[in-house]
């Protein structure tokens, strides 16, 4: 059996945004560079792909400052982002 603080460090580790974060974002923006350079025919995508990095830059930046309210202690933050 694993030891309790085992799991908690594994709990905290797949609780963690950033790496989705991070991942959505960079895949929105392979995707655009991909739209870009084929052309026409992907054209209309264009649009959702800016959509989904801007989604995924906003999400990042919400994170960090909801994560920063936490570790100052502020009452309306939310708990267990350090």
């Amino acid at each position: 059996m694993k030891d309790a603080d085992d799991v908690a460090a594994q709990v905290r580790r797949l609780a963690d945004p950033r790496p989705a974060l991070a991942l959505g974002t960079v895949a929105w923006l392979v995707a655009t560079i991909v739209v870009l350079v084929v052309g026409d025919r992907w054209s209309a995508a264009l649009p959702v792909c800016v959509a989904g990095i801007v989604v995924g830059l906003l999400g990042s930046a919400l994170f960090l400052v909801q994560r920063r309210a936490a570790r100052r202690g502020r009452r309306g933050a939310q708990v267990g982002l350090n």
